[in-house]
């Protein structure tokens, strides 16, 4: 597949898993798709449920290079779009769909809390970033091509507190689950397999993409 190219000009490989073509890469734009900035919070003022902020971990921009940005769910909700032309943020029934073709049944998936076997090892990838765990210890680890990477996450707060770096890789999905909250997704060294669970829509998490 091509890469595929931001409105920033960042460029991310794409891999094929099942019948979803995904970014194999954590976004890092900085502007909407109509070319709007995305607030960029590096002190003060994260914890808004209504506006789209990004950052980066311990605002220090070499991490955004490895690890992508970490956005809140605003920022993944908003109608502007984050993702490139002809990609959308992964729903909480695509990151299932993705689940079930690395070995979940339909009924694990749609489960909550850690669940699975070693699923989240297959979509883990660069063993060197994770801490020394079940995760990256297991046989099929990084076999997805999908690369999820440990950029930990940053806290609903209002100064925004990064925590859980190298140690756990959280991913937002697109589904609201009540307005309070959203689904996501939480791969953590010391497990092979998967966490779904809901969230507070202020925590800062990385984003992938999906071919529409």
């Amino acid at each position: 597949f091509e890469m595929v190219t931001d409105i920033d000009g960042n460029t991310y490989p794409n891999v094929l898993i099942g019948s979803q073509v995904l970014m194999a890469a954590n976004l890092g734009v900085t502007h909407y798709r109509n070319g709007d900035p995305i607030t960029h919070i590096e002190e003060t003022g994260w914890d808004s449920y209504d506006d789209g902020h990004y950052g980066v971990y311990n605002n220090d921009p070499s991490n955004a290079d490895i690890y992508g940005n970490l956005y809140n769910f605003a920022a993944v909700d908003d109608e502007r779009g984050i993702c490139p032309d002809g990609f959308h943020v992964l729903t909480d029934e695509e990151w299932m769909k993705l689940e079930m073709e690395l070995g979940m049944s339909e009924g694990v998936a749609a489960s909550t809390g850690f669940r699975g076997t070693n699923e989240g090892s297959k979509l883990a990838g660069y063993s060197g970033l994770w801490d020394d765990g079940d995760l990256k210890n297991d046989s099929e680890f990084g076999i997805s091509g999908f690369k999820a990477v440990p950029n930990g996450f940053r806290h609903h707060n209002n100064q925004g507190t990064y925590n859980q770096h190298q140690v756990s890789g959280d991913y937002w999905s697109a589904t609201d689950k009540d307005g309070v909250t959203a689904w996501s997704r939480n791969l953590h060294f010391s497990y092979s397999s998967i966490l779904r669970s809901d969230h507070d829509r202020r925590y800062g998490f990385s984003v992938r993409c999906l071919k529409d």
